[in-house]
């Protein structure tokens, strides 16, 4: 009898931990989202979402149909625009499945903590999303651009962000976290990258477009947009983006033309290290930046004896002051044009030097246009490629 009633229990134990499907839905009950778009609107917000027309991903058969369509509401907050949607989507729109949410330019100007509240709120809602800025436009025009090599715009800009990232370094993905870690931390500013549509907005909503071996509207990757607390404020350029990155040590991999004779050589970096450290002299914030990269020669566009070690210390030097240069400029345009700490110097003191981060904290606005920054960046290159030569140069010489 004992073992009988240990029996029962431990079976009745093991049901309450079964889960169940109190909560699933069938593919034919939902909407699937993959992209948001916020903008400002006379009500509050516009939100666009991009869903997905299951029936055109899945067939093998092409029709006339897009693989998605965007719906749209207003609202005096996102929430109420979100809800507002179901009066026009045939569908519950399921927004598990988002890979990116869209600030239009203007949205993004005037603070974005507002919307960040409910995106990092609701339960249907994953962190892994990315966040960027729709340079110039609105973000509502932005995911209505058809893509000619993705069905899916929002997969096509996923897709960019990555490559752009991992191989040419002015651009930074942002995902939610990330942002509101910026967002909430002292002494560090948030960054967003900007898409901007290159060509004609209305042309590019036209799937006729996509017949086109070279299509009249395209969605491109742009630089950095640097924020003042939850506030767009201005952009960095290319250089300035490629700098920003350098310090936070987010460069997989990149490109650094170095002049020689009439022309120039390609070094690609293919890899970068940096570390920064704060120091405190007189309370006076100092920054010791420590980048240390590998690259190989990519392109030699000029005559010159690139098996001469001399030649190649040469061109190390040359991409250490190319580096620097970038750097400096980001640190520039952050203290000078935007009085911005997106490289988190206050961060850095705040965790190496609390006692004097106390200290600086009320007044860091001031301090942080006088921060010094002292460079060490150690180049190092390490192959020239399948030939050992130029093919510019002649034999014999």
């Amino acid at each position: 009898m004992i073992a009988y009633v240990y029996r029962l229990a431990t079976l009745l134990t093991c049901l309450f931990l079964l889960t169940s499907c109190w909560s699933s839905k069938e593919l034919n009950e939902i909407a699937i989202a993959t992209a948001i778009g916020i903008d400002k609107s006379d009500e509050g917000y516009l939100l666009t979402v991009q869903i997905i027309n299951p029936g055109e991903i899945a067939s093998d058969s092409p029709t006339n149909r897009t693989a998605t369509t965007t719906y749209r509401s207003s609202g005096e907050t996102l929430f109420e625009a979100f809800r507002r949607l179901t009066v026009q989507a045939p569908r519950k729109v399921y927004f598990s499945h988002v890979q990116i949410v869209v600030f239009g330019e203007e949205a993004a100007k005037s603070g974005i903590v507002q919307p960040l509240d409910f995106l990092s709120r609701d339960h249907e809602m994953r962190t892994d999303f990315f966040l960027v800025i729709a340079k110039d436009t609105l973000a509502d025009q932005l995911l209505n651009i058809l893509t000619p090599m993705d069905k899916i715009s929002s997969n096509k800009i996923v897709s960019s962000f990555y490559m752009s990232e991992r191989n040419w370094a002015p651009t930074h993905t942002v995902k939610l976290d990330e942002l509101m870690y910026k967002l909430s931390t002292d002494g560090n500013e948030a960054v967003l990258t900007g898409i901007f549509i290159k060509g004609n907005t209305e042309l590019g909503k036209d799937s006729r477009s996509l017949e086109k071996t070279e299509p009249p509207t395209t969605v491109q990757i742009d630089h950095i947009g640097v924020f003042k607390n939850d506030k767009l404020v201005g952009w960095f350029n290319e250089d300035e983006s490629k700098g920003f990155n350098y310090f936070t040590d987010n460069v997989t991999s990149t490109i650094v033309n170095v002049p020689c004779s009439n022309s120039s050589t390609g070094i690609e970096v293919i890899r970068t290290i940096t570390s920064l450290k704060a120091n405190l002299e007189n309370n006076t914030p100092h920054i010791d930046a420590n980048v240390r990269v590998d690259g190989n020669i990519g392109d030699v566009e000029c005559d010159i004896d690139i098996t001469n070690p001399q030649t190649i210390r040469k061109f190390e030097a040359m991409v250490e002051k190319d580096i620097q240069s970038k750097m400096e400029s980001a640190v520039s345009a952050s203290q000078d044009k935007f009085n911005s700490d997106i490289l988190g110097f206050g961060a850095l003191i705040h965790r190496e030097h609390p006692d004097q981060w106390r200290m600086l904290k009320n007044h860091w606005n001031e301090e942080f246009k006088n921060v010094e920054v002292d460079y060490t960046i150690h180049a190092t290159i390490q192959r020239t490629g399948n030939i050992t030569d130029s093919v510019q140069r002649k034999d014999g010489e």
